[in-house]
């Protein structure tokens, strides 16, 4: 049953909207909050240069600038015939995975370690820049979206444009100085002002608590959960791996149980296993210069239909007098060895199994339902892998049944109306250096005696102390 929102409780009518900005591709969920009314969360499923066929999928996260650093094309725009010899002529900049550039330094994945794969910013360009560029172009088609598709849309916009909240997701190992960049990001693409009252119209939710509102209200059979078993969600996207792992309370809330994790190894690598071998196998052919559409195609077509490594798996790239039999390439296919193919999901398959293991080590709970969302787990081979090998282990695997791909953006906006997640996991202890009083009882203070002073008030005490305000153990939440 899947969970209901409440009643909108504020006295202004409002509107909240969510932005899901991917290292591959990126969505938009609305909200028109009516005082007394049960908001309807709604996705833009209608972009420029998008095609009709597509209209329930996401934009691909890309820009194109001009030697000048203007952008020329976002999105669907950017994939549109002609636009790559375009492109090349007038020497255009493509832009794509800078997301990836706002990631803290620490944090990598010792499987996937990404600094020399992610393509380099354009001249002049930072990541909070083209982020906001970015921001600006998916603000625009919200815009025109709600205008063209809503009752009234003109009349509406008109109205709320002002009254605006705005929800950015992003991966769970991004902490306070990700949000920071973020947030100059939206103030510089125009979403918010500079202000406190500015920056108070914007929230951050982590991916993995985003994707948990979104499973429970899209189908995570709730009424199956006893009080005390816990959700691990996996969201799969085009550049990380994100798990949360929570549990249902008795008043029928969720709490966070673990650290949530995040890993680089998305989908994107494994187009990027498939692009190395190909360049090995075409290393002699005259189709090698041929091969980045050749993993274009791989990327669109063979790697999303993908399900069984028993079978061929072909790549349709050219023509039928496309021919070359010493790489398996016969009527403009290239024909590739199922197991072949399954070599390239298999790091992100075992990255995600590791996670899930090292969530369950540190939760130990006995049952744990495994949700799997984002724009990866639309893969019916990762889905199979997975359920494969946790489902021996007592862990059921779940896709929601909806259009999986959305869950961040729509899941963030059921965070913004209602918090059903009551406590979280500090991943690290916070505290601050104070002059605390002296135990001549503790070692640690004996040892250090020499340095104790005498407070006006007649207290001795040790300077240099950490202090702690909040230990590395579960935090309960107020909002």
């Amino acid at each position: 049953m899947p969970w209901t929102l409440k009643a909108y409780r504020e006295s202004k009518r409002r509107l909240a909207i969510a932005f899901d900005v991917g290292t591959t591709y990126s969505g938009i969920s609305y909200a028109v909050l009516d005082p007394g009314g049960v908001p309807q969360i709604k996705s833009i499923t209608q972009f420029p240069a998008q095609e009709v066929s597509q209209a329930a999928s996401k934009i691909p996260s890309v820009i194109y600038y001009d030697a000048n650093g203007d952008p020329k094309a976002f999105g669907a725009e950017a994939l549109v015939d002609g636009i790559f010899e375009r492109a090349e002529e007038e020497g255009w900049y493509k832009t794509e995975w800078f997301k990836l550039h706002l990631r803290p330094p620490m944090l990598s994945s010792v499987s996937t370690p990404i600094e020399a794969d992610v393509p380099a910013l354009p001249p002049g360009k930072t990541a909070v820049t083209v982020v906001a560029d970015f921001l600006r172009y998916l603000f625009k088609c919200t815009e025109t979206y709600i205008q063209e598709k809503e009752p009234n849309g003109e009349s509406l916009w008109s109205s709320l444009h002002a009254q605006i909240d705005f929800i950015l997701t992003h991966p769970n190992g991004w902490e306070g100085a990700q949000q920071s960049l973020m947030r100059e990001a939206a103030v510089m693409a125009g979403l918010i002002p500079d202000t406190d009252e500015g920056h108070s119209q914007l929230s951050f939710v982590t991916e993995g608590e985003a994707s948990l509102h979104f499973a429970v209200r899209n189908g995570f059979p709730k009424s199956d959960m006893k009080p005390g078993e816990g959700v691990l969600v996996v969201d799969a996207g085009g550049g990380t791996i994100d798990t949360a792992t929570y549990a249902k309370r008795a008043d029928g809330w969720y709490e966070e149980i673990a650290a949530p994790q995040c890993h680089f190894n998305g989908s994107i690598f494994v187009t990027q296993a498939a692009q190395k071998y190909l360049k090995e196998l075409l290393s002699d052919s005259r189709f090698l210069d041929d091969l980045d559409h050749i993993v274009n195609c791989f990327d669109r077509t063979t790697k999303l239909r993908f399900s069984n490594p028993n079978e061929m798996q072909f790549v349709k790239f050219g023509k039928t007098k496309d021919n070359d039999e010493s790489c398996n390439i016969r009527y403009g296919q290239l024909k590739l060895a199922g197991k072949e193919v399954a070599s390239f999901f298999e790091p992100a398959v075992q990255c995600i199994l590791d996670a899930i293991a090292e969530q369950q080590k540190q939760c130990k709970l006995p049952h744990i339902h495994v949700v799997l969302v984002g724009g990866f787990s639309a893969s019916d081979y990762l889905f199979q892998q997975l359920t494969k090998h946790l489902e021996p282990k007592g862990c059921q695997v779940l896709r929601p049944d909806s259009y999986v791909s959305k869950a961040c953006s729509d899941g963030a906006i059921s965070f913004y109306l209602d918090h059903f997640v009551q406590s979280r996991v500090a991943k690290m202890t916070y505290g601050c250096f104070a002059n605390v009083l002296y135990r001549p009882d503790d070692p640690e203070h004996y040892a250090r005696e020499s340095s104790a002073f005498i407070t006006l008030a007649g207290e001795i005490r040790l300077p240099g102390a950490f202090n702690i305000i909040l230990p590395k153990v579960r935090l309960s939440a107020s909002f």
